[in-house]
């Protein structure tokens, strides 16, 4: 819907210039795009990806979809765990399943169980303007708390959704 929106922009402009008899281009060009349709919403898809914490998450809009990013820092501290970011009850639970999660199997990422006890977890989803739930963030949320602690990078093009059990699961999106 938004593309067929922004053609008919196009095509209503170009019909104005010719009812007109302005002078144009046929060729439509990136300039007149700009001036056009006003500026692009940049997204900086990959940008800051490539540090421990930082994952890439796939999530579903009313327009179809989006990526969204997953951030996760370690403070020394007492284990506590901070969620910012405009996010609803499902999503917040997801958090804390998928924490409970890494916590019962430390061992398979060679964690000490001391490690979650002596760390704080901030874990943040940026555009806090924008409200965010659901489950389905939870296996992005998982990892990108695995990869803070293990300090292991995931990589930048690889996106991913799904529920998290406490099992270790991940469920199909709904």
């Amino acid at each position: 819907r938004g593309l067929d929106k922004q053609l008919a922009k196009l095509a209503r402009h170009r019909a104005k210039q010719v009812a007109l008899e302005e002078n144009y281009e046929v060729k439509v060009t990136a300039d007149d795009l700009v001036s056009i349709l006003g500026a692009g919403r940049e997204r900086t898809k990959y940008d800051n990806n490539n540090v421990p914490g930082v994952v890439t998450g796939l999530a579903w809009t009313s327009v179809g979809g989006d990526i969204l990013f997953i951030e996760s820092s370690l403070t020394n501290g007492k284990g506590k765990l901070t969620l910012t970011g405009n996010l609803g009850d499902v999503m917040k639970e997801s958090a804390v399943i998928a924490l409970e999660f890494l916590k019962a199997h430390s061992d398979w990422l060679g964690l000490k169980q001391e490690q979650f006890d002596e760390k704080n977890i901030h874990i943040h989803v940026p555009e806090g303007a924008t409200p965010k739930d659901g489950p389905s963030a939870g296996i992005t949320m998982l990892t990108s708390i695995a990869s803070s602690f293990t300090g292991r990078k995931v990589k930048k093009q690889l996106a991913m959704t799904g529920e998290i059990t406490l099992r270790g699961e991940v469920l199909p999106v709904g």
